[in-house]
């Protein structure tokens, strides 16, 4: 697969509204997902509208792996959000959800997906279950999907609508993520979907001989940089992919 890392600092800052803390736009409401079940019309709707959202929002980016664009098109974006935002379930931008957090950006989270690499069968930890949509995308895509989330509410509304939507075999836990999970280590990449002031030690030490771990890393509230870590004859090679802003990760020391 080619990856397209080189995509310009602007482009990511568009996509960085993946993580503004929402609390200065519109308080959320506490529901963390949507419960409205769409209706069969609805659904041709949302599929027209997925498939834009893939051709312009993610192709026309450089986001190209086939197992991806096809995930994007297949998990249901608009059950993820709050129904006060489904009219933007599809938009080009993050939307806030409960407790403060977000659901990433479309272009983000397939950008995200590329850049670890995966195959069918991979584990996969994420850190930062959220509403559950990065889950979804990376169980679509073929993935053992382990999820761990520190906040109570998120942890249990996304395993709810992730068993109403089909995606039963992705594993959660309420757990601090910074820690990785060890029990289920080692995993053939990380994927890290909050923002920590630094990459977590711990998550390094569980991942395969030659794995991936994707990971924005920067200050709170400020522009962070999102890297792609690749272990390479026993080392970590960073590859910086551009600026982002991201919610703090929660947890750790």
């Amino acid at each position: 697969m080619t990856l397209r890392t080189l995509l310009p600092i602007v482009t990511l800052l568009l996509a960085a509204a993946c993580s503004a803390d929402p609390a200065a736009q519109t308080p959320a409401p506490p529901a963390a997902v949507s419960t409205t079940a769409p209706s069969e019309a609805e659904d041709e709707r949302y599929a027209l509208l997925r498939e834009s959202m893939v051709s312009r929002q993610i192709e026309s980016r450089g986001v190209e792996g086939p197992r991806v664009l096809q995930a994007m098109r297949t998990v249901p974006r608009h059950r993820f959000v709050l129904d006060s935002y489904l009219d933007a379930a599809y938009s080009d931008t993050a939307l806030p959800i409960a407790e403060g957090q977000t659901i990433s950006q479309p272009y983000i989270v397939a950008l995200m997906s590329q850049l670890l690499q995966v195959e069918p069968g991979d584990r996969i930890l994420e850190i930062g279950t959220g509403s559950g949509y990065q889950a979804a995308v990376l169980a679509e895509m073929g993935a053992e999907v382990f999820s761990a989330e520190v906040i109570p509410a998120l942890a249990g509304s996304a395993r709810e609508l992730l068993d109403e939507l089909g995606y039963s075999a992705v594993v959660t836990a309420l757990r601090d993520g910074y820690f990785g999970w060890e029990e289920e280590a080692p995993f053939d990449a990380i994927i890290v979907t909050a923002a920590p002031d630094h990459v977590p030690p711990s998550l390094l030490t569980q991942v395969k001989p030659g794995g991936r771990v994707v990971i924005p890393v920067g200050p709170p509230g400020q522009t962070q940089t999102l890297w792609l870590m690749v272990q390479q004859n026993g080392k970590w090679v960073s590859y910086n992919q551009g600026a982002v802003i991201f919610v703090p990760l929660v947890g750790g020391p």
